[in-house]
């Protein structure tokens, strides 16, 4: 397997990991990931139709958090990531 197969595998589990998210902004956080991924991997094997679609949906699935997260949206993401990773938020963002 090359590098490039690696990153696509990735890619792949991150859309897989966002269909199972209940928490929208979760859920975000993880697509903005596969975008990522998915822009490395297109851009990596050439694969227009991949880097493109991704490189339009990375913009749209920020602006979409920034607004699910509100005015405090830096303290707020800190919050669902680093809380998330230690087992505790203190916010709900459940719509």
């Amino acid at each position: 397997m090359h590098s490039c197969d690696a990153i696509g595998y990735l890619a792949s589990g991150f859309v897989l990991a966002a269909f199972a998210m209940k928490d929208i902004a979760r859920l975000r956080i993880v697509a903005i990931c596969s975008n990522l991924a998915f822009l490395v991997y297109g851009l990596s094997v050439g694969l227009v139709p991949v880097w493109l679609l991704h490189a339009i949906l990375l913009p749209l699935n920020v602006w979409r958090l920034t607004e699910i997260l509100g005015f405090n949206s830096r303290a707020a993401l800190a919050d669902i990531v680093w809380g998330s990773a230690l087992g505790k938020v203190t916010r709900s963002f459940e719509l």
